[in-house]
C-alpha cells in the first residue's frame, strides 16, 4: 500500500517521533477493540511515512461504531493524567506547538496548567488575547485546577488533537491520524470534535455512551474541555480564537 510522507527538516527535535509514538500507543488500544489509527511505516528526524487511508463518505453507522471504539481506546488507559504515550519521554506537539507531558495525579491540575495556562503567554504575545480576557481565562484555570470538575474516571488514553481533519472516513470505518496523545479525560476528545464540527457527531457520542456512559452534565462541561484547543488556536490563529477562549472561560466559570 502507498504511504503519505510528511517532511520538515526544520521540525523541532522529536516532532515526528512523538507523533509515531502516539500512533503506536493508540494502535495498541485498537488491537483491543479501540478506534483505528493510521499505520506508521517509517519515522526519523524531520520525516514520517504513514500508510495511506482510502476515503469514503461519512455515514451514521460508521460514526456510531467509531464512538464505541473511541470509548474503548480511552478505556485502555494511561499511566497518569498528562502522561505521554508509552515509550515516549518528551513533549508532544499539537500543530507546531510543543506541549508538556508531565504525569500528574489530578486531571484538573494537569489540564489547567499544561493544556490551557501554558499557552496564554503565546496568545498574549501574539496580540490575540488582551489583559482582561487573560484574567478571565486565568480565573477559569484556577477553578479547573481546584478539582471541581474532576471525577472518578481514571486517566483516559486520548488522541489529544481530535478535530474533524484528523478523523478520516474510510471503507472500513473511521481512522484517526496526527495525534497529540496523552493521558487525559475522555470528554476532551469529544469536545474537540464538537468545536470544529464532525459529521454525525450525535451518533459518535451515542456510540461512546453505549460503551462508556459519561457523568450527567456532559453537555454543560463542553466549554471546560474546549479551553485547550481554543488556547492553542489563540496562539497563532487570530483574535477571534482569543475571544472564543475568553467566552469558553466565562461559561466555565458559570458552572461553579
Amino acid at each position: 500500500m502507498t504511504a503519505v510522507v510528511k517532511t520538515n527538516p526544520a521540525a523541532p527535535a522529536g516532532f515526528f517521533e512523538a507523533e509515531a509514538a502516539g500512533l503506536r500507543w493508540l494502535a495498541d488500544a485498537e488491537a483491543r477493540g479501540g478506534a483505528r489509527v493510521a499505520r506508521v511505516d517509517e519515522v526519523g528526524p524531520g520525516r514520517i511515512a504513514i500508510r495511506r487511508v482510502a476515503p469514503a463518505r461519512p455515514d451514521a453507522a460508521a460514526a456510531r461504531a467509531f464512538g464505541a471504539a473511541l470509548a474503548r481506546t480511552h478505556d485502555a488507559g494511561a499511566a497518569a493524567f498528562g502522561a505521554a504515550a508509552d515509550g515516549w519521554t518528551g513533549p508532544n506537539f499539537i500543530g507546531r506547538l510543543a506541549q508538556a507531558c508531565v504525569p500528574t495525579d489530578a486531571w484538573g491540575v494537569f489540564y489547567a496548567r499544561d493544556r490551557v495556562a501554558a499557552f496564554l503567554p503565546g496568545a498574549r504575545d501574539a496580540g490575540n488575547l488582551g489583559a482582561a480576557d487573560t484574567r478571565v481565562v486565568e480565573r477559569a484555570c484556577e477553578l479547573v485546577g481546584s478539582g471541581v470538575f474532576d471525577d472518578t474516571d481514571p486517566p483516559a488514553r486520548l488522541h489529544g488533537d481530535l478535530w474533524s481533519g484528523n478523523v478520516l472516513w474510510s471503507p472500513g470505518g473511521v481512522v484517526m491520524i496526527d495525534p497529540a496523545a496523552h493521558g487525559g479525560h475522555g470528554e476532551t476528545d469529544l469536545a474537540m470534535l464538537a468545536l470544529f464540527g464532525c459529521p454525525f457527531l450525535d451518533e459518535i457520542v451515542a456510540g461512546y455512551q453505549d460503551v462508556h456512559p459519561l457523568p450527567a452534565g456532559r453537555d454543560d462541561r463542553v466549554p471546560v474541555h474546549q479551553l485547550h484547543p481554543l488556547a492553542v488556536h489563540a496562539v497563532g490563529h487570530g483574535r477571534a480564537y482569543g475571544a472564543a477562549l475568553a467566552d469558553a472561560a466565562l461559561r466555565t466559570l458559570a458552572l461553579a
